[in-house]
Formats: structure tokens, C-alpha cells, sequence
């Protein structure tokens, strides 16, 4: 998770190319949408991937952050679209691939968004990405939901997964009894 906000334009430059890379995206089309990406952005959030794709006949793109999925199509003179899901309002998230390229499918309470023309790979790895934040974030409300008890289990596990250390757990515990 990479804080765009406070780069330089040689930094972006860097770091788009990197997670272009890593993602399998060409991103040649969308320059001008990876150039305004940081002026969109909210405090806290944190660019994690994009991958760039045809929705209502434009090409757009799509970026994940650890708050939402942004769609971002910039126009060649003047104009911009701008669309956004937040994480938690998303039902499903799923990829279909063809030999060159993949479709997105997201699905909302609002209805439903296709991302058409995706390198194969990027769709594959922006899905499976989305998917993790996703669960990570649904997990995450799921602990607020629990009593203290509940969470200390929880915590014990991850701190047994060698996710926390000892210390973490015990401050965590700590905390979570004092609220009984």
C-alpha cells in the first residue's frame, strides 16, 4: 500500500510504472487518469493496484485502495469522469478471462459495474487483490462487532500465527478487559 498524496511526479512515475508491472497492465492509455489519481485521493488512503480497461465505450481506469475501487476516465481535451465504490458496500467482485484479456464484474447495492478489454493478468491479479481487502476489511468488522472475549480468542490465534507478538497481545488484552 503505497500514500501517493506526498510523491513527486519522478516518484509517481516510478512507482506507477513498478505496480504496472507487477500487475501486468499497460498502462499507455490512462496517463492522464494516473496523473490526477493523487488530487482524488482521501487522507489515509493508500493506493494498492490499478489496472486500466473499456467501460461504456472509454477506456478508464480502475484503481483499489484500502478504502475503495476507484473508476477515473479523464477526457483528451477537458472533462473527467469520476465514479467510486466504497469497499464495504461491495458484494461481489469477480473476474472472467478470455486467452488475451479478462472482464471485471463489481456488484453493488447500487447495481452492477463491467470493466471490459483487461490484460488477462491484470484482471486476475486486480480481483484477487480487491477480494483480500475486502475480506481483511469485512474481518476487521466482524472483531467489532464480537465481545471482548471474542476478540481476545481472535487475537490469541493471530498472536499463535506468529501475526502479533506477545507483547501486542497482551497490550490488546490489557485494553479489552479494562472495557468489562
Amino acid at each position: 500500500m503505497i500514500d501517493i498524496k506526498n510523491l513527486t511526479k519522478d516518484e509517481l512515475k516510478v512507482t506507477y510504472k513498478k505496480l504496472a508491472k507487477e500487475i501486468g497492465d499497460d498502462s499507455f492509455f490512462t496517463k492522464k487518469e494516473l496523473n490526477y489519481l493523487p488530487e482524488i485521493f482521501l487522507d489515509r488512503e493508500l493506493l494498492i493496484c490499478f489496472c486500466s480497461g473499456l467501460m461504456n465505450g472509454n477506456t478508464w481506469l480502475i484503481t483499489l485502495t484500502n478504502k475503495r475501487i476507484i473508476f477515473l476516465d479523464k477526457g483528451m481535451l477537458v472533462g473527467l469522469k469520476q465514479q467510486s465504490i466504497n469497499l464495504d458496500k461491495i458484494n461481489s467482485i469477480s473476474v472472467t478471462t478470455g486467452l488475451i484479456f479478462g472482464e471485471i464484474f463489481i456488484e453493488n447495492a447500487a447495481g452492477s459495474s463491467t470493466i471490459k478489454q483487461i490484460q488477462k493478468n491484470a484482471a486476475k491479479s486486480f480481483v484477487s487483490s480487491a477480494q483480500k481487502v475486502i475480506d481483511s476489511l469485512n474481518n476487521k468488522l466482524e472483531i467489532n462487532n464480537n465481545s471482548p472475549f471474542e476478540i481476545i480468542e481472535k487475537l490469541a490465534q493471530l498472536r499463535d500465527k506468529g501475526l502479533i507478538t506477545e507483547d501486542e497481545f497482551l497490550d490488546k488484552k490489557s485494553k479489552l478487559l479494562e472495557q468489562i
